[in-house]
């Protein structure tokens, strides 16, 4: 409760696993990402492979999306698969993952589960291009204003922008090559940005290797 500082366990063991249940009941294997509308929260399942939805009033854990193996497919709930997704993020009707070993944005549909991929190739580099003719390399945060993705795109040192209604893709900020100078757009340098999160009028980027705060107007 964040006016009390109280702390409460709302879903998992304590133990690795990718059982679903009922608050403690439910395992997670190295939950990392988190995002929600409101009414439930997603998780990034890093270890297992797996999208999991947990309902706020209740803690019931449920797979919404991965086969549990690691891969590639796109296709309907347990039926797709991902490869360490890292960040995620919604619009409020969709969800988006940062597929970080596939190299890869994935969309997933609340209403189906339906997943497909939104951006990139699938091998690690760093051209802008529209959907799958662009790449990343191992994009970790993920963040929206609404419109538009904005991704941390760790091992190129920079930010990157995907048009939700389009798939295009470009780099708003950094140079691709690491460092720490402050600057406009590509002129600017990153060192291994992670965590990304916005405010509808900045982008605030944690640089992790170069441990700062970065801000992007």
């Amino acid at each position: 409760v964040i006016s009390t500082g109280s702390v409460t366990t709302l879903a998992g063991s304590g133990s690795a696993g990718s059982s679903d249940g009922t608050g403690t009941s439910a395992s997670f294997y190295l939950p990392y990402g988190i995002t929600t509308n409101g009414t439930n929260l997603y998780s990034v399942d890093f270890g297992s492979n797996l999208i999991r939805q947990i309902v706020i009033s209740t803690g019931s854990v449920t797979t919404l999306a991965g086969s549990g193996s690691a891969g590639s497919s796109d296709g309907t709930g347990t039926s797709a698969s991902f490869d360490y997704p890292r960040g995620i993020t919604t619009d409020g009707r969709n969800l988006y993952v940062s597929d970080y070993n596939n190299h890869l944005i994935r969309q997933i549909v609340f209403s189906t589960g339906v997943v497909t991929t939104l951006a990139g190739t699938g091998s690690s580099g760093s051209t802008n291009g529209t959907g799958t003719s662009a790449s990343f390399s191992s994009p970790i945060g993920i963040t929206t204003d609404g419109r538009n993705l904005y991704v941390t795109d760790e091992s190129s040192s920079t930010i990157r922008k995907v048009v939700i209604s389009t798939g295009v893709v470009t780099t708003l900020a950094g140079t691709g090559s690491i460092g720490s100078l402050n600057d406009t757009g590509t002129s600017a340098s990153f060192y291994h940005p992670h965590g990304i999160t916005t405010d509808g009028t900045n982008l605030y980027v944690a640089d992790k290797k170069n441990f700062l705060i970065r801000q992007i107007e």
